[in-house]
C-alpha cells in the first residue's frame, strides 16, 4: 500500500464576511418582525462573521458548483495542473440540483479533464466520506492522486422567501407570528463556502506535506432516529414523510425543503457519541493522546466545547483546550467544507513542524455519525 500526502490546500469564500448584526439583511425577515432567538443562538455560537453567496436582495452570486470549482482551482501549482488530476472526490449537504450529482457539475465547472468521480451525500461527514474515498484510492494504487473537497451553499436555504407560505398560515389560523426553532436554529448558525485537498502518493519536495494516517468513520442510524434534515417532516413516530408524500400547497405551507433540527435530540446525542467512539478508536488504533499537537474539532457552536472536554477528560481522554484548533467564530459552520477550512489555514499558516500530530473530528447529526482522521507533518 503505498503512503498518502496532502500536499495543497486551498479555501474560496464568496463575497465579503457578513457580521451578526447584518444577517438579516442578507437571510430576509420572517412575518415582517426580527427573529426573536438569533440573539441567544449568535451568543452561544460565538460566531462573529460568515459568508453567503447571495447579495442582499436574496440573488445568487455563485452557484455551489462554482464555490467548489474555484476553491479547487487554487490547488494548482508550478508542480501539478487540474489537467493531470485522476479523481475528483466531492462532499456537500446542498447540491444545486437533485440530478446531475454535485461532482459532476463540479467537473463541468472545471473543465480541465475527464477522470474518475465521487459525489458523498450527508452533511458534514459528507466531506470526510469524500477524503477517505480520495485516500484509499491513493493507498490502494487505483490512481496516483485526487483532489478531495468540501462545500456548501446554504444561504438559498435560509432565505426568509422560504417561509413566506408558511408565515401567511400563521395569520390565517391566528398562530403564534414565530418560526419553529428547529428551523430558526439553524439560520444562525451556517456560512456558504469550500475548501480543498490534493492528496498524491509522494510528499511535497520542499515545505510540509500531511501524511494521513487513517481515517475512520461510524454511523450510528441504526440506534437513532433522524435529527437535522430537509426535504420531508419529522412524524410522531420519529420517521420522516418524504417530500414525495406531501401536495404542492404542503410543500410551501410546511416548508418542507427548508433544513431543520431536533436541538433536543442535538443535545442528547452529539457529546456522547464523539465519546464513545474515541474510545474506541483510542484501543484500536493505540493512540496516545498526549502525542497530539492539535485537535481540529469540527464543532457547529463553542456551546459544546467545554462539555466535550469535560466528557473526554471524564472518560480518561484529556484533550487539553490549548490544543484545539477552530476557525468557527470567523467563517461560521460550513458544513461540509469545515474541517478542510481548519486543514487549510493550519496547513498555509507556517506554524506547523515536521513530526507533529493533527486529529481532526467530525460529527454529523442528520442521523448520527463520527469521523476521525490521524495526520502526520512531514
Amino acid at each position: 500500500m503505498n503512503k498518502v500526502y496532502i500536499n495543497a490546500l486551498s479555501k474560496f469564500l464568496p463575497n465579503k464576511p457578513v457580521s451578526n448584526e447584518e444577517m438579516e439583511d442578507y437571510l430576509g425577515i420572517i412575518n415582517d418582525k426580527p427573529s426573536r432567538s438569533r440573539r441567544i443562538i449568535l451568543r452561544n455560537n460565538q460566531i462573529k462573521t460568515r459568508y453567503y453567496a447571495i447579495d442582499k436582495n436574496g440573488n445568487s452570486t455563485h452557484s455551489n458548483a462554482q464555490l467548489s470549482a474555484e476553491a479547487i482551482k487554487g490547488l494548482q501549482s508550478q508542480d501539478f495542473h487540474l489537467s493531470q488530476m485522476e479523481l475528483l472526490s466531492g462532499g456537500t449537504t446542498a447540491p444545486d440540483l437533485l440530478l446531475p450529482s454535485h461532482g459532476t457539475m463540479v467537473q463541468g465547472e472545471l473543465g480541465d479533464s475527464s477522470c474518475e468521480l465521487l459525489s458523498a451525500s450527508g452533511s458534514c461527514n459528507a466531506g470526510m466520506q469524500a477524503l477517505k474515498y480520495a485516500f484509499l484510492s491513493v493507498m490502494s494504487g487505483n490512481t496516483t492522486n485526487a483532489v478531495a473537497f468540501g462545500s456548501e451553499k446554504l444561504s438559498t436555504w435560509m432565505h426568509a422567501r422560504n417561509y413566506k407560505k408558511e408565515s401567511e398560515k400563521w395569520k390565517d389560523l391566528e398562530q403564534k407570528p414565530i418560526l419553529a426553532f428547529e428551523k430558526d436554529f439553524l439560520r444562525w448558525m451556517l456560512s456558504d463556502g469550500s475548501a480543498a485537498a490534493l492528496l498524491q502518493n509522494t510528499p511535497n519536495k520542499t515545505g510540509i506535506s500531511l501524511e494521513i494516517e487513517w481515517i475512520e468513520f461510524k454511523s450510528f442510524s441504526n440506534e437513532i432516529e433522524t435529527c437535522m434534515y430537509a426535504g420531508g417532516e419529522k412524524q410522531a413516530d420519529g420517521s420522516v414523510k418524504a417530500w414525495r408524500d406531501f401536495s404542492e400547497n404542503e410543500i410551501m405551507e410546511k416548508s418542507i425543503f427548508t433544513l431543520k433540527q431536533d436541538v433536543k435530540m442535538l443535545g442528547e446525542h452529539i457529546v456522547k457519541k464523539g465519546t464513545e467512539y474515541l474510545q474506541e478508536l483510542v484501543d484500536k488504533r493505540h493512540i496516545n493522546l498526549s502525542d497530539i499537537s492539535y485537535f481540529l474539532p469540527h464543532i457547529s457552536s463553542y456551546f459544546f466545547q467545554q462539555p466535550m472536554l469535560d466528557d473526554f477528560k471524564a472518560n480518561g481522554m484529556d484533550i487539553p483546550a490549548h490544543k484545539w484548533f477552530t476557525n468557527l467564530s470567523k467563517y461560521g459552520n460550513i458544513g461540509s467544507a469545515s474541517v478542510y477550512f481548519m486543514m487549510e489555514e493550519l496547513f498555509n499558516s507556517g506554524r506547523l513542524k515536521k513530526g507533529e500530530k493533527l486529529l481532526l473530528m467530525v460529527p454529523e447529526s442528520a442521523r448520527f455519525s463520527y469521523a476521525y482522521a490521524l495526520l502526520t507533518v512531514v
